[in-house]
């Protein structure tokens, strides 16, 4: 595959998730079968793409399908700026490309035999949810234990993929904690930030991994909590998806350090983060 070159897609479906439009799934679907098997064979959860719109420009999204959904990629893009407001103009049949799978993902088979705790706020859950329709495919399940989801959102309107999560509520093999910041009439899940909440349900972390992608300031007072509850630094996981640029390592707008957040990451564990300078 020629990584500078997008793969042509079709979008296939546009899904409104939010109450104020703001945010917008896009299910792509492959012009070439040759492609669409080389993008399987190398596709992780946790991984990003460079969306472009043809004469617009092209910006990085996390992937937030599995693979076994269907021969198609989700994007759920909010539209900030010039670039996702194109997007968000886009309809089923438009053509766009696609540059990827990028970067690491999620370390799968690290995580087998573990109890997982997955933690998410805003539009930063994508990936997340790619994550977790990942473990619950039935041929997948059995290799993880027990299933914790934090998941928070300013209001409740904006909360994302609102038929899946609320039937995970049914599931024995999941626990969901779902939060919004302000109180609302017919609300009856958590109310306050989401790292007050994982100090709330306080997650044992005896046989578990911590997996947290948020907005910048979310994350930085959920990772202290994790640790304060006893979860090494090894086992926490998070995403850096900021600032990439190339999407392969060659501009170096991303790099810290030594490494460079599009191909070493985006996905690193806090270990790995408190050996880098801290810039991020």
């Amino acid at each position: 595959m020629n990584l500078y070159q997008p793969m042509p897609m079709r979008v296939e479906r546009v899904i409104n998730e939010t109450s104020d439009l703001t945010l917008k799934s896009f299910e792509l679907t492959f012009e070439n079968k040759t492609d669409q098997k080389a993008f399987f064979e190398k596709y992780n959860p946790g991984q990003f793409c460079q969306f472009s719109v043809f004469g617009k420009g092209e910006a990085p999204f996390g992937i937030a399908s599995a693979a076994w959904e269907g021969p198609f990629v989700r994007f759920t893009v909010q539209n900030v700026g010039s670039l996702t407001q194109t997007i968000h103009n886009l309809q089923p049949g438009d053509l766009v490309g696609v540059r990827g799978p990028l970067g690491n993902g999620f370390p799968l088979d690290k995580l087998k035999g573990r109890n997982l705790v997955i933690i998410g706020g805003g539009c930063a859950f994508s990936t997340l949810y790619a994550l977790t329709k990942h473990i619950m495919y039935k041929e997948h399940r059995k290799d993880y234990g027990q299933l914790t989801i934090v998941y928070g959102a300013r209001n409740s309107g904006l909360c994302l993929y609102k038929a899946d999560i609320e039937s995970w509520y049914d599931r024995s093999d999941m626990v969901i904690h779902q939060a919004i910041d302000v109180p609302e009439e017919g609300w009856d899940h958590h109310v306050g930030y989401v790292p007050d909440v994982v100090k709330k349900v306080a997650p044992a972390p005896k046989n578990t991994s911590a997996i947290v992608c948020g907005p910048p300031i979310m994350t930085k007072f959920t990772l202290p909590i994790l640790s304060e509850l006893g979860f090494p630094p090894k086992e926490i996981y998070t995403s850096l998806e900021k600032r990439m640029k190339c999407g392969v390592g060659k501009c170096g707008r991303c790099n810290i350090g030594s490494k460079y957040v599009c191909k070493d990451g985006p996905v690193f564990t806090l270990a790995e983060l408190n050996d880098l300078p801290q810039d991020i």
